[in-house]
């Protein structure tokens, strides 16, 4: 299979394996919109939880809103219990709870909201490193998050990442990984194809075939 052609593998968190339930996006979006002075949509809201449209910082120029602005109230509002009790594991994620490579976790999820769900989910275990992406470190798709993950795993040979936006496939390539975009909304709903050296619709594909690529 697919999978086994890496020696190890980086994966994204929110979109990629995980994801909310609707009512908290939208109750977390109301609570943000009050602190801004904004009504959202739950379109709205839908485009920004899932990266919908292309970078959320450019969706929200485009809607005349403050990007710190709504960054602080974002924050502000997320409470890390209620947003691990509304997440909830992708069916086919479960596959690399018995790949044998090592795995690493490479999020935007801030860690006070990253633990509480692999927690909560249990699967912590699932990883061999867990990078939380800051200031400090960079985000995607800069390298330099992922160029930590690899040191921590200490590994070498192939490797791939996957994950659910062009960020990822971003910050795989310019590591020198391979890049998988996993496609949960479809690319209608997205509003773009994202390119990859994998596009799958679930990450079965890549576990139940030999080869190949889209």
């Amino acid at each position: 299979m697919v999978a086994d052609d890496y020696d190890y593998w980086l994966l994204d968190l929110d979109g990629t394996l995980v994801d909310v339930e609707p009512s908290y996006t939208y109750d977390l979006f109301d609570r943000v919109g009050d602190r801004i002075g904004y009504d959202f949509s739950q379109t709205q809201a839908d485009a920004l939880w899932h990266g919908l449209g292309g970078f959320r910082n450019n969706q929200l120029a485009r809607w005349d809103i403050d990007t710190e602005a709504f960054w602080a109230a974002f924050h502000a509002e997320e409470d890390p219990t209620a947003r691990a009790e509304a997440t909830y594991l992708h069916d086919d994620a479960a596959r690399f709870a018995d790949l044998d490579r090592p795995i690493g976790l490479v999020t935007h999820c801030q860690q006070y909201l990253a633990e509480p769900v692999l927690d909560h989910l249990d699967i912590r275990d699932w990883f061999d490193t867990v990078v939380c992406c800051t200031e400090e470190t960079g985000w995607k798709p800069d390298p330099a998050p992922v160029e930590l993950a690899l040191a921590d795993l200490g590994v070498e040979g192939s490797g791939v990442l996957a994950g659910d936006g062009p960020q990822d496939v971003g910050a795989a390539w310019n590591a020198g990984l391979d890049g998988v975009h996993v496609e949960r909304h479809g690319h209608d709903r997205r509003g773009m194809c994202v390119l990859g050296d994998y596009r799958v619709a679930s990450f079965d594909e890549l576990f139940d075939s030999q080869s190949g690529s889209d």
